[in-house]
């Protein structure tokens, strides 16, 4: 029994170290869980998929799975999904969480497309400011999903974010009481 129980508090020690360590490096980001009093620890290196089924809506877009996601994000993304469904709608999740690398393949991606980082901004953010990384963010496609989201997503905490990106959703489930905040006109703000 006393192997047992120093096995366990050695285990518990562990884990608390290697927590202590991800926080420093900025790996593990500890924040409140929208139930007071929770801590939920977000670990920004827990990947998304990384591609999807083919959207039945849209051939050209994929339908990834949500993986990834805040848990609370997870429940707004079915709760809306649901609501366009019952209205006939169909969303495909065409990119929902990503890693910090996954984030920082698509910048870089980016960048050489546009040519220099402050173009590529305006698109893809990088890692360190993407909330897609965050796992608060999802891309709909088609475009008239994803305008049905724009029109009746408030409702469910879901808010359009820049003026470039007709798909690009964020989650705040104080959108759905306060409403959306004004688009930004694009990612980088500019």
């Amino acid at each position: 029994m006393r192997r047992v129980v120093i096995g366990l508090l050695l285990a518990l020690l562990s884990a608390v170290a290697s927590l202590g360590a991800l926080g420093a490096t900025g790996r593990v980001v500890l924040v409140h869980h929208p139930v007071a009093g929770r801590p939920m620890a977000i670990v920004e290196e827990v990947p998304g998929p990384e591609t999807g089924q083919v959207c039945p809506l849209d051939g050209r877009y994929v339908d990834e799975r949500p993986d990834g996601l805040r848990p609370e994000v997870l429940q707004a993304w079915h709760r809306l999904k649901a609501a366009a469904d019952a209205q006939g709608v169909g969303l495909c999740l065409n990119d929902g969480k990503r890693s910090t690398g996954q984030q920082r393949r698509e910048f870089e991606d980016a960048v050489r497309r546009f040519g220099t980082a402050e173009l590529a901004a305006r698109y893809v953010l990088p890692p360190e400011k993407s909330m897609h990384v965050k796992g608060i963010a999802v891309d709909v496609q088609p475009l008239g999903s994803a305008a049905w989201v724009e029109a009746n997503g408030s409702a469910f905490g879901w808010c359009r974010r820049y003026l470039n990106e007709e798909w690009h959703f964020e989650h705040d489930p104080a959108y759905a009481t306060a409403g959306c905040p004004p688009m930004l006109p694009s990612a980088s703000g500019s």
